[in-house]
């Protein structure tokens, strides 16, 4: 841990200055529920997902990790809202595993999402004790939108106890934890809502251009109430929502995607010096 104590440090100073005090952060009239667009989608979920909980996100197949984490991005920024203040920042932990299978974070696939690189805080640790410690600290800044954490596989560190630490910090200041979990396998947890992802064909756009990116969605689990149940959605960057992608059979030949990471070493912004700056 000698080496992430200068991060988490940091980290520390960089939360304070968006760290509104609890009675602020409980009374700026943010909806309990983060609705997602789609009516029989938010329908099942009795009006979307619930803010200030743990959501897990894990990765359908090996080659879905970009899927799981474009849908975690498209939570974070519907997270992140648009009130009086504009979006709130929306922070992305990742371990050194998560980097260094998963590639680094692509600043333009984000904004391609529609998302704004500026409002991001993405910082990366060194290993699982410093990811938890870290995202239990950011979750009770009641300032953020919301904390995304990603690990890769099934750290041991990653345990029903450090799950129920995150929800308890969520449950506190109200913003939503999605825990990303790319390479992993379910476990117990206190978890609202856990949920499998495949990248799925995107419908083509005019003179086949790629369309919007898509997703089969499967609710694995869910604490207050039934699941089980699979939707395929697509994200509409413009209205910054989902809605129903269909099943077009004449769009099977491309897979969609969400640009948000390359292998390390490529060519791509890399936004842990915006994550500590000033």
């Amino acid at each position: 841990m000698r080496e992430s104590a200068p991060i988490l440090s940091a980290l520390r100073a960089r939360l304070a200055k968006h760290a509104p005090d609890r009675a602020v952060s409980r009374a700026d009239g943010t909806s309990g529920i983060l609705a997602l667009g789609h009516a029989p989608f938010d329908d099942y979920l009795d009006g979307g997902l619930r803010r200030g909980q743990l959501h897990e996100i894990f990765a359908g197949e090996g080659e879905d990790g970009g899927a799981a984490a474009g849908f975690a991005a498209m939570l974070g920024i519907l997270a992140q809202g648009t009130g009086k203040g504009g979006a709130k920042p929306l922070l992305w932990l990742r371990s050194e595993e998560a980097q260094r299978r998963g590639g680094r974070f692509h600043g333009a696939g984000f904004a391609e999402l529609g998302g704004d690189p500026a409002t991001l805080i993405l910082v990366t640790v060194p290993d699982t004790l410093a990811l938890l410690r870290g995202a239990a600290d950011a979750l009770r800044c009641g300032g953020l939108g919301a904390v995304v954490a990603e690990c890769w596989g099934n750290p041991h560190l990653l345990n029903l106890m450090a799950s129920r630490r995150l929800t308890l910090a969520a449950e506190y200041s109200r913003v939503t934890a999605l825990m990303l979990r790319p390479g992993g396998t379910p476990a117990p947890s206190t978890a609202d809502t856990r949920w499998s992802v495949c990248a799925a064909p995107s419908r083509p756009l005019e003179a086949n251009a790629p369309g919007a990116p898509a997703f089969d969605l499967t609710l694995l689990r869910r604490r207050a109430g039934p699941a089980g149940k699979s939707w395929r959605l697509e994200w509409s960057r413009d209205r910054r929502t989902f809605r129903d992608a269909g099943r077009d059979t004449a769009s099977e030949q491309t897979l969609s995607g969400a640009p948000l990471s390359v292998p390390v070493g490529g060519q791509a912004e890399d936004l842990r010096a915006i994550s500590l700056s000033a």
